[in-house]
């Protein structure tokens, strides 16, 4: 499409393209989606000399469900070609190292924005908002080019902040067409919540808590998904299409089955199906 502006083929992980940025600059703790203690700045002891994870294939089966559930929405090819010009950590000093993973997560939550502006570009109803969408997405790219100085001297909550008010407009506009606007369950605590069947057509989940929740057969078309914590959410034969701002990781963290449908920005998850 002419309005996407911005393939979001760069907006997700190209491992090969990366140096296991996430296996090694993000901490994670024992539990039950982690089966170690990991120190921010430690390899995982699972990291390959080529920067592969070595359990790639089992990593559920062996306890490492977190790194199933997890993107950087291409910031690890990002910061690894071009913040740091293809200079891998291990042959760099402690300093240009620790510089790579100071950046790591600050590029991850512009590229973030990226998708959901991405997503909003392509919105119908957002039509009259797409020059400001344009220009803050133009805005957040050109960020995300920025030195290793400039990224870890940037203030990403403040320019997170400029991103959501025209993102909240967007959907409020989306939402309309389905008579959203009564259905605000932004941050709503819907933990275990018994929503079988439930009609949540254009529906506010912005950051709701949806964890084990049964969304069964639920209708869930033109809902904004932003932020909404799917961990263990049953979507079995759910309708998500034409939900928006809906990320893969949301989605790998979810069970569903091959008759959850969704929108074409995401791809059904293998452990949906296969027999894990």
């Amino acid at each position: 499409m002419q309005d996407q502006m911005f393939d979001r083929a760069d907006l997700r992980g190209d491992c090969a393209s990366c140096f296991g940025l996430c296996c090694v600059a993000l901490p994670f703790a024992a539990s039950a989606d982690f089966a170690v203690d990991k120190a921010a700045g430690k390899p995982c002891h699972n990291l390959r000399d080529d920067h592969r994870c070595g359990i790639h294939d089992r990593l559920r089966q062996t306890g490492f469900t977190g790194c199933t559930v997890y993107d950087c929405f291409g910031a690890g090819q990002k910061v690894a070609q071009v913040t740091f010009g293809g200079q891998d950590w291990r042959t760099g000093s402690r300093e240009h190292a620790r510089r790579m993973f100071d950046v790591f997560p600050v590029v991850r939550q512009l590229h973030e924005l990226l998708w959901y502006l991405t997503e909003a570009l392509t919105l119908p109803a957002a039509r009259p908002l797409r020059g400001e969408l344009r220009r803050i997405l133009d805005r957040t790219e050109e960020l995300t080019r920025g030195t290793p100085d400039e990224l870890a001297a940037l203030d990403v909550a403040a320019h997170r902040q400029d991103v959501n008010v025209l993102l909240l407009k967007a959907s409020e506009l989306a939402r309309a067409g389905f008579g959203g606007r009564k259905k605000n369950r932004r941050g709503a605590d819907l933990m275990g919540a018994r929503l079988r069947g439930a009609d949540l057509r254009g529906a506010n989940l912005r950051g709701a808590y949806l964890i084990a929740a049964d969304l069964t057969g639920a209708d869930l078309r033109g809902a904004d998904l932003i932020g909404a914590d799917l961990r263990d959410t049953d979507l079995t034969d759910a309708d998500l299409t034409g939900a928006f701002f809906l990320t893969q990781p949301q989605l790998n963290a979810a069970r569903g089955s091959a008759g959850t449908r969704l929108p074409a920005s995401v791809g059904r998850p293998v452990h949906w199906t296969a027999d894990v």
